[in-house]
């Protein structure tokens, strides 16, 4: 089951647009549903406004009304697995704070993580407004 997820971010990562720092990430998410998404790494000039595919994922995955996730692949051109970055954890844990992450290289070296261990506490300090008031 993770092969497909690896490799459906080893695609993505393959349509990276990356011309400025040439670091090529693709990402899958598994929905609730089974379905897979996958997404890319698409670079700006600016950097700041650059999306990482895990962010990706998650927002084709809102446009296709799906909001629960249940794992989550990366593939990168590293020497060893990267983990999402802070802004992406705080992305991904607005829907999945236990999210499995299994990250790839290129040459096959994994490692498993939980969101819930990369971001701890994703909510603290935030105040809960009520929602329709």
């Amino acid at each position: 089951m993770k092969n497909d997820l690896r490799e459906a971010a080893a695609k993505a990562r393959l349509r990276a647009y990356a011309p400025y720092s040439g670091f090529l990430v693709g990402a899958a998410l598994r929905l609730k549903s089974g379905t897979v998404v996958s997404g890319c790494n698409v670079e700006n000039v600016s950097y700041g406004l650059t999306m990482c595919a895990e962010r990706v994922c998650v927002g084709k995955a809102i446009d296709q009304g799906e909001k629960a996730f249940q794992a989550l692949a990366i593939v990168a051109d590293t020497d060893t697995p990267v983990v999402p970055c802070g802004a992406c954890r705080q992305v991904l844990a607005e829907f999945a704070p236990k999210l499995v992450i299994t990250s790839w290289t290129l040459t096959g070296e994994s490692k498993e993580f939980s969101l819930n261990d990369l971001f701890p506490l994703p909510n603290l300090g935030i105040p809960q407004v009520p929602r329709g008031t």
